[in-house]
């Protein structure tokens, strides 16, 4: 499995996938979600209102529709206040993680990520970094299907953040 990071609109994002950055309503809201949403168009809503929701670090997919992927998977990050710092750091790693078993089970081979849970859930965006490049690391010897995971970054800040993160494993 091969990473990338790039600056971009995720629901421009063409790949197999891309990961959604949800509320545990999985029924829209502010940011990349509220965003998803919008441009995938009311048939997300409606098939997401058929989920029952989603417990925080889990996900669930459903159709692209109108957007450039095919699927989106929902993944509700951890609201950082809301959490002891490790137990929070668990739930992040476990998005990232059941996001890619999700794409491994339906045999996707190109997934794009938002940064989860660094908005207005204000998981330290350097400690969130940090976890993606190590659950990519640890997942990449076990992947079968995913070939490239791509961190979609809104800014430039967010995109040096997750940079620093990968190359510091290299090191």
């Amino acid at each position: 499995m091969k990473f990338d990071i790039v600056i971009g609109d995720i629901t421009k994002f063409k790949a197999d996938a891309i990961v959604n950055a949800a509320n545990r309503t999985l029924l829209g809201g502010g940011g990349v979600d509220g965003a998803i949403h919008r441009a995938a168009g009311p048939e997300l809503l409606a098939e997401c209102e058929t989920l029952g929701g989603c417990a925080t670090g889990e996900a669930k997919i459903t159709g692209g529709y109108r957007l450039p992927a095919s699927f989106v998977i929902h993944t509700p990050g951890p609201v950082y206040r809301s959490y002891k710092p490790e137990e929070a750091a668990r739930l992040l790693r476990n998005c990232y993680v059941n996001s890619l078993k999700i794409a491994e089970e339906r045999g996707l081979k190109t997934v794009g990520f938002a940064s989860i849970s660094t908005g207005i859930y204000a998981f330290p965006l350097n400690d969130a970094a940090r976890i993606v490049a190590e659950t990519f690391r640890d997942f990449a010897s076990q992947a079968a299907s995913v070939e490239r995971a791509t961190m979609v970054c809104f800014d430039e800040k967010t995109a040096d953040a997750y940079r620093r993160a990968f190359a510091a494993l290299e090191n």
